[in-house]
């Protein structure tokens, strides 16, 4: 069985409405952190933020990583007739960024979500919802301080990079969308 690496982080945010999480948006009503396989020598640490970097522009310094976290997601799937063990590694981190651009051709749009409505949207993916949790409580034990400089109050908003259907799900009615600037 091949086996396959990955690794990103979970991304959040605090606002007026209370803590947001980054969901990169696939398509197919597919949502999740942002994350992608490590290359040769690299450690789940660089992956990660290689990866969050490539895929939401975020970068290092606009991250600020809460120490003592890490999670790891272990499954089967199959890709053709190839039998694939995954692991994925994730870290967790806070940003004040409310703005993402998302990797073209990747993904279509990118949401924030409070911890019910992402735990809504990930539903379908357990160890996603398992992973979420376990952040969301490392949070609250840890009481990881607002943001001073959030003050603006804001819906989820979506940012598609090309035309695509509204995924359907509970929190379809709290989007926004808008034209990705090229």
């Amino acid at each position: 069985m091949k086996k396959v690496i990955s690794a990103g982080i979970i991304v959040f945010r605090h606002t007026k409405d209370g803590v947001k999480y980054l969901l990169l948006y696939h398509g197919r009503n597919y949502w999740n952190f942002p994350k992608g396989k490590l290359e040769s020598e690299e450690t789940s640490w660089q992956a990660a933020i290689r990866e969050t970097h490539e895929e939401t522009g975020l970068k290092s310094k606009d991250l600020k990583f809460i120490h003592g976290f890490k999670a790891r997601e272990r499954f089967v799937y199959r890709y053709g007739k190839e039998k694939i063990y995954k692991i994925v590694i994730l870290y967790l981190a806070q940003t004040e960024q409310s703005q993402v651009v998302t990797e073209l051709g990747k993904h279509e749009g990118y949401g924030w979500f409070t911890h019910g409505e992402a735990k809504n949207i990930l539903a379908k993916h357990k160890d996603s919802v398992k992973i979420l949790e376990s952040a969301y409580d490392f949070l609250r034990k840890k009481s990881v301080p607002h943001s001073k400089n959030d003050t603006t109050r804001e819906n989820t908003h979506i940012q598609r990079s090309r035309p695509a259907s509204k995924p359907t799900g509970s929190v379809s009615s709290s989007w926004e969308h808008s034209k990705q600037k090229s």
